[in-house]
């Protein structure tokens, strides 16, 4: 039984023994439901006393090590340990997430408070700097972070009595924080003589400024403000780890073991000594107390919560326990009873009772205990020591039998045979022994054939045999009693085992990942009966597999609770209850089996949620019962979005060239030209790698992107309008609701999404800082407020933001595999749903987290790989498009069923009111009523539908359609070959837009006397385009294989293009039927040129580095041009046709004779003297300034020049477009830049006329056309250009003042140098000349009638009855900061006051008395100033300074009337 998928029974989590007592404190409370709260392991617990029944909360995914109560008492904020820890807030009474809060800290979340009205929350890290955190925990939103201490903070507390502070304390320190703005400052609070400089455990804040806070040596120590009044020593006897404030008073609890009830004035009431109490025992430390009313809730160290009632305060009742600190290894379950064993390093056995939720015996033993195991009869009860011995007890009393030591390491395996005469003790030192029952426990056989420690063993049912586990993961087999081992094969195969806790074996190799270390499982259970097995890992996840498992990689579902390992578990006798234990977190977890014939009832019950999935994970491995990823996605999946270098790295390139500018500044440049282009059409839609990004707007228009361009098209005037606010690939397109602002994100290091105006084209808003390498998928919310985005890093992360204010509101990893789309729900914004590979997620926002849950396929199928989704009639409805083909329809997370709907990939799917359309791979759109119970109508987009009046040809029949919208009486339809169609619903269909298809493109060529022009592409066609108004494409023709040039013949009736296998055509330029074709080369044709005049020579170059030269008339080679050593890539004839310029790879310009080939040396002087026929090569004297000063990074892949031989245009690397003027000669020439396409401009070429320059960019596969705008004709509407690289003092050049402060450098003064130089050593550092007595070795006291300071005694001069200093009170100051600031003087009240800065100090200066005052809590210079001019805020004035932190500018507001 190969079967490789999950077992459809499951476990839930029904119980769980223990508190976590040790290294925390403050985590045990009383919820409005008089439920209690706590966590344990990774878990948070809210048990009910009244019904002895536990819910929890399964958010974390780590060990909770801090937890709050919101002062309504139902929300509980929880915090976590682990590299990228959160915070969760959820309800006590539903178990379910609030808000998460997460991004900020690292390492662990120490403490957490909630502040009065229970809006903020404070957290605590465990990072170095112990950073502070406050938090608007509804939003998930940071309000404020500062520095916390360099050392361990214990305790944080809002102060309840005044708003906006808060108190911390920990090791040796308490801080007082005043929260200003978003700012968190702290002041130290002053021990003085009062008390001592000590650690601080604890706090509670009271009235009029008075905080309550318990110290490591058992004192109380009572602070005013800052300052330290009073003690209450001996309040403890040890440390105070707990206070609690409550309307009585305050409760405190110590290491002592004892209570303590104070008034609100802090006067004792009365002490409760647990340690004298029926349950106490010695060295009971208390780690937590809550007092609520009569009632008193105690956590003790040792996992124990205590409930005390205050008027029987000497009878506390026990209601939790669970094992003390200590690793827990040893589980064993009774053979009859439901009962549970558990024994740990802290030397304790205990048994469970399984139906009770209740420890009801212990033992406690000489030594850590490792292993245990039951007899069969349940009599005895067996346990190995850490110390190589074992003990047995009787179960029902647990007297001792015997205590046996035959080993010196630890034993970590028992087990008694099946028929109750034996019991094999396997231990560290790598052996087994078998000890007869019934002769007390004799040694009768030992097995010794391992190599390393024993970790597993099971008898089989006749009690002959033993298999065994260990270290190195050896499995071997011995006979029994006698221990000799089996090898033959045979002898084996019969045998039938009882048991089978073995997790290595041909039974089990699917527990295993397909690539693991062999010990990170530590234990199997199987349950034969039910055939599953349950393993525990390392991971802290319990699994559930089907039994037997043979294949590596089988399918399971997982289950999250323990924080990291667990240690063994096993299943009750009757199999209702598997039990699990934790190694670290010595947690015993009971979890319920759920059987399958249960599930079908439960069908209604939603799967846990949690941020990491809890349900079924897909296991690693290759999914053998998934089908083929169809061709198409699969191509998709594989592009990669990385760039060598963004547009990002460009100024930081450019400050690494610094050295180059400043030799060429001092060379007199050229002006960048006069004319200048205007982006005027563009051919081409981005349909190959994208999906749903075509949609109607409000006005009718089109839009679309390809490329980096933002394009709205009028399909009636057949024009076009850019956004152009991109730099690089765009990838997604959204339209907001009401149809007039469009997002769209794009590829970039760190990428950003920019939200436009239709009408306007104006940007609204840009939202970066999140995505990495891309932005994948967008989508508004139905109220056009929000914005979902997905981006292309490797956590494909989703991020939801409030676009207008540019704000991150929620984010969460989407997926490993790639995300397709995100939709939010239009009914509730607070959903969403993403689809992808083997992908479909309902998510809900909590605060700054999202959480998702797995669509439940239930017994339908196999999460199959999602292309699209969209929402239904409801909130609950929601629709998919497969890969395969289908429509699976969803209700909430669950899918009821699925629909065949296209034969190959649904990529595009659409709502409408009443019903839904749907597009997919085979080329058709197909319309569906509203339950998608029948298919409405369906157009195929063929080329006979096509209506007279398209702007172009279809290419094929039935293309791929990614992209559907509905408007205006129209489908409008976007395919993957680039084409935008218009489909009317009566059938016919208007092809509006149309490009190259994947695949680069590099050829260009432009008609010599008409507006056309020629393009060929990696895509297999020649295109043949109109470039005047009707702006169409004219002809295409399929090629065998993919070209990278084309040229027309100088009297424009033939087209030569060269092909990606080293051959050529020439075609007529009409017709594109095949005049001649050759081939010479087995390399790449990368240009080829007609020699001007009557076109007698045809130059073909090749990536093989030659030449040819062919005559046309008699289409003979007649000459070869040899010589280049490396690929050629650019070619020019002179006037004459007798002369061939060239360029090549290693940047190297020849030149050669035609007809035969030869090679020449011009000297570059006479080179700029011949008459060229085009100028389209990038080296030269002539094109020098061309290259960038980057010129390393990036090439210039094009150039051409207009035939006045004015301006000469460039494509490069980075996308851009130049214009310069011609010759530029000299360095780093000027020039005008314009950015549309997105990475590479592979070829440019002007009209015959120059009244277009024509660019086609690789990959971005699109075709442009700008206008020429000679100097003076323009119109001023578009800025049109970026200025050059480098602006030096020549133009125009700075004036001196302002030279000067540019230069400033702002460095910080407390790590600059001296101002002035200063010699000799500072008198504290000197060493003193020692005097006679010195000399002598005299010891004299010290002249002083005080006593002798002892030694190491550090003063502290608070309160030493000293002469007071006085203090120095700013009266004056003269100056005022001219030298390099702007705009920071103004005046207030209506002239009668002046505010200006200097120094570190604002400045008010009364111009009527001539008196200042002054805002001084600048620490560094200030640098600016303004006034609030709104008349709601008058005398508001912000400051900026100068600070250490460079990059926080520190702005701080303040009132200029009340310093």
């Amino acid at each position: 039984m190969a079967d490789r998928s999950a077992p459809s029974c499951h476990l839930r989590l029904e119980w769980v023994y223990g508190y976590r007592g040790h290294q925390c404190r403050n985590n045990l409370y009383y919820t409005a439901a008089k439920e209690i709260v706590y966590f344990v392991a990774g878990v948070g617990v809210v048990y009910s006393p009244r019904e002895h029944r536990q819910k929890f909360y399964l958010g974390h995914q780590d060990d909770i090590i801090s937890l709050a109560l919101h002062p309504e008492r139902v929300l509980v904020a929880t915090g976590q340990v682990g590299k990228e820890p959160y915070i969760c807030v959820w309800d006590s009474y539903t178990v379910q997430t609030v808000s998460v809060l997460k991004d900020v800290h690292t390492h662990g979340i120490a403490c957490l408070a909630f502040d009065l009205d229970g809006q903020r929350l404070v957290s605590v890290g465990l990072d170095s700097k112990n950073t502070v955190c406050v938090w608007d925990w509804r939003k998930g939103k940071l309000l404020s972070m500062a520095p916390g201490h360099t050392d361990r903070i214990f305790d944080i507390s809002w102060d309840l009595y005044q708003p906006n502070k808060l108190v911390s304390c920990g090791v040796k320190h308490i801080k007082f924080w005043s929260l200003c703005g978003n700012s968190l400052t702290p002041k130290r609070g002053v021990f003085g003589k009062t008390g001592d400089l000590q650690t601080i455990l604890c706090l509670a804040c009271a009235r009029d400024e008075v905080t309550y806070s318990g110290a490591l040596n058992g004192d109380i120590y009572v602070w005013k403000g800052i300052n330290l009044v009073r003690t209450i020593q001996g309040a403890h006897a040890a440390g105070i780890f707990s206070m609690n404030a409550c309307e009585e008073g305050f409760a405190t609890g110590g290491r002592d073991g004892c209570v303590r009830l104070w008034d609100l004035n802090f006067k004792a009431i009365t002490v409760i000594d647990l340690r004298e109490t029926d349950q106490g025992y010695k060295g009971l430390s208390v780690r937590s107390v809550c007092w609520r009313g009569d009632h008193i809730l105690v956590g003790t160290q040792d996992s124990e919560i205590f409930e005390i009632v205050v008027h029987e305060r000497n009878k506390p009742f026990l209601i939790m326990q669970g094992h003390c600190e200590g690793e827990l290894w040893a589980l064993a379950v009774h053979p009859t009873k439901p009962l549970a064993m558990t024994g740990s390093d802290d030397r304790s056995v205990r048994i469970w009772s399984l139906i009770d939720h209740a420890l009801i015996a212990r033992c406690n033993m000489e030594e850590p205990i490792r292993c245990a195991a039951v007899s069969t009869d349940g009599i005895h009860l067996a346990l190995g020591m850490k110390d190589g011995s074992f003990t047995v007890l009787r179960v029902r009393d647990m007297t001792e039998v015997v205590h046996i030591k035959d080993r010196k390491e630890a034993i970590h395996e028992l087990k008694y045979s099946p028929d109750g005469n034996f019991l094999a003790v396997g231990s560290n030192d790598s052996s087994v022994d078998i000890y007869g029952v019934v002769q007390r426990y004799k040694k009768v056989g030992e097995c010794i054939g391992s190599s390393s420690f024993i970790t597993h063993m099971d008898w089989s049912s006749d009690s002959k045999y033993l298999q065994t586990n260990d270290g190195n993961g050896k499995r071997l087999f011995y006979r029994m009693p006698s221990g000799k081992e089996v090898t033959n094969k045979e002898e084996l195969k019969g045998i039938q085992w009882a048991s089978w806790t073995c997790v290595s074996g041909l039974e089990v190799n699917g527990i295993w990942p397909k690539y693991s270390d062999i010990n990170d499982i530590n234990s199997v259970d199987a349950n034969f009966i039910g055939q599953v097995m349950v393993t525990a890992d390392d991971y802290g996840i319990v699994k559930l597999f089907r039994y037997p498992c043979l294949r590596k990689g089988a399918k399971f579902k997982k289950y999250l609770g323990h924080s990291a390992h667990v240690t063994n578990v096993r299943w009750s006798h009757d199999h209702q209850w598997v039990v699990s234990i934790g190694g670290a977190d010595h947690s015993v977890f009971q979890w319920k089996f759920v059987p399958d014939r249960k599930l079908k009832d439960s069908l209604h019950i939603a799967p846990q949620e949690s941020l990491v999935d809890s349900n079924s994970d897909e296991s690693d491995s290759d999914q053998s019962d998934v089908p083929e990823l169809d061709s198409e996605i699969e191509q998709e999946t594989q592009i990669t979005y990385r760039r060598q270098v963004y547009k990002e790295d460009l100024p930081q390139l450019k400050e690494q060239c610094k050295e180059k500018r400043k030799s060429a500044a001092s060379k007199r440049r050229e002006r960048a030209p006069g004319n200048s282009i205007r982006l005027h059409f563009v051919h081409g839609y981005r349909g190959y790698d994208c999906r749903s990004n075509l949609f109607y707007t409000q006005t009718g228009e089109i839009v679309y992107h390809v490329a980096a361009v933002g394009v709205v098209y009028n399909r009636q005037q057949n024009t076009q309008r850019f956004y152009l606010g991109h730099d690089d690939d765009i990838l997604c397109l959204a339209i907001h609701p009401l149809k007039d602002y469009v997002a769209t994100g794009q590829v970039g290091r760190d990428s950003s999404i920019h939200i436009w105006d239709t009408e306007t084209i104006k940007p609204l808003s840009v939202l970066k800082g999140y995505h990495q390498y891309g932005v994948c998928a967008v989508d508004f919310s139905a109220d056009g407020k929000r914005l979902a985005s997905v981006g292309i890093d490797d956590n494909h992360t989703i991020v939801l933001w409030d676009w207008k204010k540019g704000e991150k509101l929620s984010a969460v990893r989407g997926s490993k595999d790639k995300i397709f789309v995100v939709k939010i729900n239009p009914y509730m914004p607070d959903k969403l749903i993403t689809v992808g590979i083997k992908h479909m997620k309902f998510w809900r926002r909590a605060g700054g987290g999202l959480i998702g849950r797995k669509g439940c396929i239930g017994a339908l199928g196999r999460t199959d790989t999602m292309m699209c989704a969209v929402y239904g009639w409801t909130e609950e409805m929601a629709f998919s498009g497969t890969s395969t083909g289908d429509v699976c329809i969803w209700r909430d997370v669950f899918l009821i069923k699925t629909v065949k709907a296209h034969d190959g990939p649904v990529f595009s799917m659409h709502a409408l009111e009443k019903g839904f359309v749907t597009g997919g791979k085979d080329g058709v759109v197909a319309l569906w009523d509203d339950t998608f119970e029948r298919c409405l109508k369906t157009y195929a987009i063929k080329r006979a539908a096509l209506a007279p009046g398209s702007k172009g040809l279809l290419l094929e029949d039935n293309p791929s359609i990614r992209a559907i919208s509905l408007g205006h009486g129209h489908i409008l339809v976007g395919t993957k070959n680039g084409e935008i169609l218009e489909v009317d619903k009566s059938g016919p269909i208007t092809l509006l837009v149309q490009g190259h298809m994947e695949g680069e493109v590099w050829g260009l060529a432009t008609h010599p006397h008409l507006p056309i022009c020629a393009t060929v592409s990696d895509d297999k066609t020649l295109r043949i385009w109109d470039l005047s108004p009707s702006h169409c494409m004219l002809a295409v023709r399929k090629l065998k294989k993919g070209g990278r040039c084309c040229c027309f013949s100088p009297d424009g009736k033939a087209l030569a293009v060269g092909l990606n296998d080293g051959s050529f055509l020439i075609v007529n330029a009409d017709t594109l039927e095949d005049l001649v074709s050759f081939q010479h080369r087995k390399d790449v044709i990368s240009e080829i040129r007609f020699s001007p005049g009557a076109g007698k020579y045809l130059a073909v170059a090749s990536c093989d580095n030659f030449v040819d030269i062919y005559n046309v008339m008699s289409s003979k080679r007649v000459g070869i041009c040899k010589g280049a050593s490396s690929y050629i890539t650019h070619m020019d004839w002179d006037v004459r046709g007798k002369l061939l310029q060239v360029n090549t790879g290693a940047k190297e310009q020849l030149f050669f004779e035609a007809p035969r080939g030869k090679k020449q040396t011009i000297p570059s002087l006479e080179v700029e003297k011949i008459g060229w026929a085009s100028w389209t090569s990038v080296l030269g004297s002539c094109c020098e300034g061309i290259w960038p000063i980057i010129g390393e990074v990036t090439d210039v892949t094009a150039s051409c020049l207009t035939s006045d031989s004015k301006v000469l245009a460039t494509g490069d690397d980075f996308g851009f477009v130049k214009l310069f003027r011609y010759p530029a000669k000299g360095k780093f020439g000027k020039f005008k830049r314009y950015v549309a396409h997105s990475t590479h401009v592979t070829n440019v070429r002007w009209a015959y006329d120059d009244s277009l320059l024509v660019t086609v960019g690789g990959a971005d596969t699109s075709l442009m056309l700008w206008t020429y705008e000679v100097e003076g004709h323009r119109d001023s509407r578009q800025c049109d250009s970026e200025e050059s690289d480098l602006d030096s003092e020549e133009d125009g050049g700075y004036d001196s003042d302002v030279t000067r402060e540019n230069e400033i450098n702002y460095t910080i003064k407390a790590l600059s140098t001296n101002i002035r130089p200063m010699f000799g050593i500072k008198p504290h550092l000197q060493q003193k000349e020692p005097t006679l007595d010195e000399r002598q070795g005299v010891v004299r006291p010290p002249v002083s009638r005080a006593l002798p300071q002892p030694e190491k005694l550090q003063t502290n001069n608070v309160g030493k009855k000293k002469r007071p200093i006085e203090d120095l009170i700013l009266e004056l100051v003269f100056g005022y900061r001219g030298k390099d600031c702007r705009n920071n003087v103004h005046y207030l009240n209506d002239g009668a006051d002046v505010i200006y800065h200097t120094a570190s100090v604002g400045i008010l200066y009364n111009v009527a008395t001539g008196s200042q005052s002054f805002y001084q809590e600048h620490n560094d210079d200030i640098l600016c100033l303004t006034v609030n001019q709104h008349p709601k805020f008058t005398n508001i004035v912000a400051t900026g300074q100068e600070t250490q932190q460079i990059c926080q500018l520190q702005l701080l507001l303040f009132t200029s009337g009340m310093q």
